[in-house]
């Protein structure tokens, strides 16, 4: 019986070792995508002495549970925050049956921030028992940590910025419809769909040049706190395809603290001047020397480009410069004239408004939010008058060659290649796959 036995044991140790064996071959074989080749081998006719195989049964004692170390009767939770959703329906699911509690939370001025429930977001609580609420933790998109916590029969909340931990991640795309809906099919953050389309922007239309089939890839940072992403950061490094041509970016700051997107070569990608002062819109009207008016119901020319958006849409400065009007004038309603370097100016018409502060003389940097679009002055609906001047005349701003803006100081040439090189690896490294992300 117990020969019997022993040859049982052995010949399931034998199947166990050529079991394991086979999972290391497996594993390995996915190696050379990484880069990574093994070969391993067994020698012809190696003898193994056989081994005694003997089975132990212990009793062990197990301590004794005394009446401190029982559970206190605190539970701790965690839901994810669903669109639609209130501070109350989020405290049922948390299991809170706390009047006092839901009180608190929707009066404190000290809990505002959790008015800002964002779809995705997490938030944990501490109850008790009978369902009363303990303590609760929300970290809103903007890295404000909400902490509430009871104190007798009162609550008490702070706010602080909570602790981020920076991470690298890679995602890859490509367009079936639009941007927005390529990068939700992906999860990627909207905020990294509008850098990508602001950092392209100078080459791309992305209201008229996007194409079924085109791709895209970023490398950009998130930040997380004890695991949980919070909100996207900056993109480090990005490719887009667009109708079959390549191009790349890279960010890079000098030690002087200016910092910018360009080219593998060095070359700003950045243009001195943008090709649409709105994110996202389309052309309703463009540039032509006989165009009928929609509200004088006469022809005449239409020496810009009209942006057909929604009231109160973001416009703006398509370049650095000085603000030489701002006010109301004849048929372009509300309107902003800025002047930018040498003989070129835009100029910014039918507003609904204009940004907080802004008035002749102010400074203004390219992408600064100066309007809002509206259908003030001679305007049928809501959009944009847009124009680009070249020494007081106006020019086609999506055809003219629009100047560039300067490159990379050669001082700073040899730091730049040291930051680049690996962004540019890991570029390469997603547009090689088929894989959506890597983190």
């Amino acid at each position: 019986m117990q020969n019997n036995k022993s040859e049982i044991l052995a010949q399931t140790a034998g199947k166990q070792e050529r079991k394991f064996s086979l999972r290391w071959m497996v594993a390995l074989s996915s190696l050379p995508l990484f880069g990574m080749v093994a070969a391993f081998g067994t020698a012809p006719q190696t003898l193994t002495d056989p081994i005694a195989i003997q089975s132990v049964v212990e009793n062990l004692a197990l301590p004794a549970i005394s009446q401190a170390d029982a559970p206190s009767g605190d539970f701790w939770r965690e839901e994810r925050v669903q669109r639609g959703d209130t501070i109350a329906s989020l405290l049922s699911r948390l299991n809170v049956n706390d009047r006092n509690a839901l009180t608190f939370l929707n009066s404190s001025k000290e809990a505002t921030t959790l008015y800002q429930l964002k779809p995705g977001k997490t938030v944990q609580a501490t109850t008790s028992e009978k369902g009363e609420l303990l303590s609760l933790r929300y970290i809103s998109s903007d890295g404000t940590l909400l902490q509430v916590d009871r104190q007798g029969n009162a609550f008490h909340a702070t706010e602080k910025p909570a602790p981020l931990e920076q991470q690298v991640v890679m995602q890859s795309g490509e367009i079936r419809s639009s941007l927005f809906g390529a990068t939700d099919a992906i999860n990627m953050p909207d905020s990294i769909a509008v850098q990508l389309a602001d950092i392209f922007s100078s080459d791309i239309d992305f209201h008229q040049d996007l194409r079924k089939g085109d791709k895209f890839t970023a490398v950009y940072e998130v930040l997380y706190n004890n695991g949980t992403p919070v909100r996207a950061g900056r993109i480090l490094a990005a490719e887009f395809i667009n109708q079959g041509k390549s191009y790349r970016a890279v960010y890079f700051q000098d030690p002087e603290g200016r910092g910018g997107y360009y080219t593998p070569d060095g070359k700003n990608l950045r243009k001195a001047f943008l090709r649409s002062p709105l994110e996202f819109s389309r052309i309703s009207s463009g540039f032509t020397n006989s165009r009928f008016h929609p509200v004088l119901k006469t022809w005449r020319a239409h020496k810009g480009i009209d942006y057909a958006a929604a009231t109160g849409t973001r416009v703006r400065a398509t370049s650095d410069g000085t603000i030489a009007f701002v006010g109301k004038q004849g048929g372009y309603g509300n309107l902003i004239v800025l002047q930018s370097q040498g003989n070129f100016s835009t100029a910014y018409g039918h507003l609904s408004a204009f940004a907080k502060g802004l008035r002749r003389g102010s400074r203004v940097n390219q992408g600064d939010v100066i309007g809002f679009v509206g259908m003030s002055g001679l305007a049928s609906g809501p959009h944009l008058h847009y124009e680009f001047r070249v020494a007081g005349v106006q020019r086609n701003p999506l055809s003219v060659d629009l100047p560039t803006a300067f490159p990379i100081a050669a001082r700073y040439r040899p730091q730049f290649a040291s930051n680049s090189q690996p962004l540019m690896a890991r570029l390469e490294l997603l547009r090689g796959t088929n894989l959506a992300s890597l983190e």
